[in-house]
């Protein structure tokens, strides 16, 4: 189960253009569970939702999967 700051960040990754200030807790939750991928180098990449992150918030919040 996700916490309630792991589901915002999670909601935030999903709009991302760039970097930004996440949690690292957050980023490690979020990518133990394979709803986000980290790129090895992170100041070049936001990271990126996985399918399961894109089909998680598509079944709690209508979002649309890219």
């Amino acid at each position: 189960m996700l916490s309630p700051h792991e589901f915002s960040t999670l909601m935030l990754i999903k709009d991302a253009t760039s970097q930004s200030d996440f949690d690292k807790a957050d980023l490690i939750a979020l990518a133990d569970r394979d709803f986000i991928t980290v790129a090895l180098c992170p100041a070049s990449t936001p990271p990126r939702l996985t399918e399961r992150g894109h089909a998680l918030l598509a079944r709690l919040g209508g979002a649309a999967h890219c």
